[in-house]
């Protein structure tokens, strides 16, 4: 269970002798909660109990819960609307700092979720695994732990909600997965400029905002389709090419959404670097940008989705969180 790591928490983090109140360790499933089945298949079977017991952490130190036990890849927003209550009831109930493990598939974009209405100063830290709880050379020890002393370190209050992995503290926003098995696993984009302030979190569930991804020559009918009578879609975030642009058809279809009203963002599939809309022509970001679509920066399409999804149910503009 939790065999030791060579991935070793940076000093500052790896430390719990700074706890002055109890953590509060809320799980979700993801890798580091899973062990292999009959066929040799993750599945996500740990308590937080047994990740609490198995990292070797005192339930003086510690509370633990389990919220749901999933693959990440599967999270929906009512998800996301179930986690983000319980974060903040756990502070509403006292916790200095709160612990939330997670999968690495879509980590960066709960995050960022919980950052962008996260108006506490308790710290809020993430953290997952790359090899299952059963490993001979797991990683989720390490990051737990290192994750528990960030979230009791008095120097991360009114910090936001914080990532740790492999060994890195970072913050939520402009976070990416950067491989898909290397035992770092995270890092940024980019400068993502300052923090928003953070808005109410209104909730998430029901929005319906399809991330659409660019390719060269693509056309516009996956966009016509967000306009659909019986399913419209309430946003729309496009994965662009190069540092915001696609094709001219589907920069057309894109312009017939936003005359109809639907807000919507445009990332890019470049993970590196921020989006900057300088082009002209009909799938140019310039272009695009007159007509009233936001640029999302160093954020991610997953992250913008959420971003898009925050702003929309707390009935703020959009333009405001990126």
């Amino acid at each position: 269970m939790f065999p030791a790591t060579t991935a070793t928490a940076d000093p500052g983090y790896g430390k719990l002798t700074r706890m002055n109140g109890p953590i509060h360790l809320l799980t979700t499933g993801g890798t580091i909660a899973c062990t292999r089945d009959a066929d040799g298949a993750l599945v996500p079977t740990m308590s937080a109990r047994d990740l609490v017991a198995a990292a070797g952490l005192r339930d003086a130190e510690v509370t633990a819960r389990d919220l749901t036990r999933l693959d990440s890849s599967s999270i929906t927003l009512a998800d996301l609307d179930h986690v983000l209550a319980a974060v903040r009831e756990a502070i509403d109930h006292g916790a200095s700092g709160v612990v939330l493990t997670h999968g690495t598939d879509s980590l960066e974009d709960t995050a960022l979720a919980l950052d962008l209405v996260h108006d506490s100063d308790a710290p809020v830290v993430l953290t997952g695994a790359q090899r299952a709880f059963d490993h001979p050379e797991g990683d989720g020890r390490d990051n737990l732990l290192g994750a528990a002393a960030a979230a009791a370190d008095p120097a991360n209050r009114g910090r936001g909600v914080l990532v740790f992995f492999g060994g890195r503290l970072l913050p939520a926003r402009g976070l990416i997965k950067t491989h898909t098995s290397d035992l770092a696993g995270f890092t940024l984009a980019g400068d993502a400029g300052p923090r928003p302030a953070p808005v109410a979190h209104e909730g998430l569930t029901g929005l319906r905002i399809p991330i659409l991804a660019a390719w060269p020559g693509a056309g516009a009918e996956f966009v016509d389709a967000c306009l659909s009578p019986t399913a419209p879609a309430d946003g729309v975030v496009i994965e662009a090419l190069g540092s915001g642009n696609m094709g001219s058809a589907m920069g057309e279809g894109v312009a017939r959404v936003l005359a109809a009203g639907v807000p919507t963002v445009i990332s890019t599939r470049v993970p590196f670097g921020a989006v900057s809309l300088a082009y002209g022509g009909a799938g140019g970001g310039a272009s695009l940008k007159a007509r009233g679509a936001i640029g999302a920066g160093v954020l991610s399409p997953g992250q913008a989705r959420i971003t898009l999804a925050t702003a929309l149910a707390a009935g703020v503009d959009p333009a405001g969180l990126f």
